[in-house]
C-alpha cells in the first residue's frame, strides 16, 4: 500500500469524523482503514489521532499532517489531470445530490448528454430535496438553488431561478384577481413549500414593503406536487419558474403582481467541500453545465 493511499485514507477519516464513515465511503472495510492509519503512524512515529470508540481529535502534529497531505494530494491530482486532459479520456465516479424537481426535470438531460461524451464517468446521483452532508456522506458536489449562508463549502454559480406567484384561472374565478399585494389579504389562500417563509414580501407603488401572511390549503416538500395543485386551483403558489414555466406559456397558470414582487431571483449553485481537491471530471460537469443553461436559462418566461 503506497503513501499516497495512506494520506488519502488519513484524509478521508479526519473528513467523514470516523474510521467507519471512512470505511463507507471508499467502499471497504473498518479494519483496512485502521490498518492504513496504524501504518502511518508507525512509519512516521508519530500519533496523528486521539482516537477512542466515540470520538477522534487530530493532535497538532495531525493538524499540520492534514494539511500537508491536501497538499500532496492536490498536487498528485493536478499532475494526473493535466495528463489525462491530453492523453485520456475523463474516467471515474462523480458522487451528485441534486433537488429532486430540478434534478428530474432540468439536470436529467445535460448529465446524460456529458456521460455520452465521456462515457467512463460514472454517475452517482440521490435526488433529493433534503439538504445532504457532502464531507460525511462522501459527495463529491451537491446542486443548490438557495441564498447561500456562510459555510465550509466552496459555490460555482451554475444559473438561476425566479419564484412567481401564480394561479389557474379556475381559482382566480372563485376568489379573483389581486391587483396589489394589499388584496391577497381578501379571501385568498395558498400552498406552501415546506421551507419557505410563512410570511411574502412585496413592494408596493410607493416602494414599500407590503407583508402578507395567507392561510395554508396544503404544505408539502415537491414543486411539482404544488404546481399541480395550483393548476386544480387549490391555492395561490410562490413557486420558482423551472417548475411552473411550462403551466404559465400554456395557460393553466397565471402569473401574478409581477411588478411588485421582491427580492424573488435565487442563484443555483454547484458546491463542494473546500478542502477537497476538486478531480478534473467534476470540474469539467460544472463548466457543462453552466454551458448548458446559459445566462438566461430556457424555463425564464419572458412575460415576466
Amino acid at each position: 500500500m503506497s503513501t499516497l493511499e495512506d494520506m488519502q485514507a488519513f484524509v478521508r477519516v479526519v473528513e467523514a469524523g470516523s474510521i467507519t464513515k471512512a470505511a463507507e465511503q471508499l467502499n471497504t472495510v473498518k479494519s483496512a482503514v485502521s490498518q492504513r492509519l496504524n501504518r502511518l503512524e508507525s512509519r512516521l512515529g508519530i500519533q496523528l489521532m486521539n482516537r477512542t470508540t466515540r470520538t477522534q481529535h487530530l493532535t497538532d502534529a495531525g493538524q499540520q499532517y492534514y494539511q500537508d497531505s491536501l497538499r500532496i494530494i492536490e498536487e498528485v491530482s493536478d499532475a494526473e489531470a493535466r495528463v489525462q486532459q491530453t492523453n485520456r479520456a475523463l474516467a471515474g465516479p462523480i458522487h451528485l445530490a441534486a433537488p429532486l424537481s430540478f434534478g428530474l426535470n432540468h439536470l436529467s438531460r445535460p448529465l446524460r448528454q456529458f456521460n455520452e461524451i465521456h462515457p467512463n464517468v460514472e454517475f452517482h446521483i440521490d435526488f433529493n430535496d433534503r439538504q445532504v452532508d457532502l464531507v460525511n456522506e462522501g459527495f463529491d458536489l451537491a446542486i443548490r438553488i438557495a441564498r447561500l449562508a456562510d459555510s465550509t463549502l466552496m459555490a460555482k454559480k451554475i444559473t438561476h431561478t425566479r419564484l412567481v406567484l401564480c394561479a389557474s384561472p379556475d381559482y382566480l374565478k372563485v376568489y379573483g384577481t389581486p391587483q396589489q399585494p394589499e388584496d391577497l389579504s381578501e379571501g385568498h389562500h395558498k400552498l406552501k413549500y415546506v421551507s419557505s417563509p410563512d410570511i411574502w414580501t412585496f413592494m408596493n407603488d410607493e416602494n414599500k414593503k407590503v407583508k402578507v401572511r395567507l392561510p395554508n390549503a396544503l404544505t408539502c416538500n415537491n414543486g411539482d406536487f404544488m404546481r399541480d395543485a395550483a393548476i386544480d386551483g387549490k391555492g395561490l403558489v410562490m413557486i420558482p419558474d423551472f417548475v411552473c414555466y411550462k403551466a404559465i406559456k400554456t395557460g393553466q397558470l397565471i402569473p401574478l403582481l409581477c411588478t411588485y414582487q421582491f427580492d424573488n431571483i435565487l442563484d443555483t449553485y454547484a458546491v463542494y467541500p473546500q478542502n477537497r481537491h476538486l478531480s478534473l471530471r467534476v470540474k469539467k460537469l460544472i463548466n457543462f453545465l453552466q454551458a448548458s443553461f446559459g445566462a438566461s436559462p430556457y424555463w425564464e418566461v419572458p412575460a415576466l
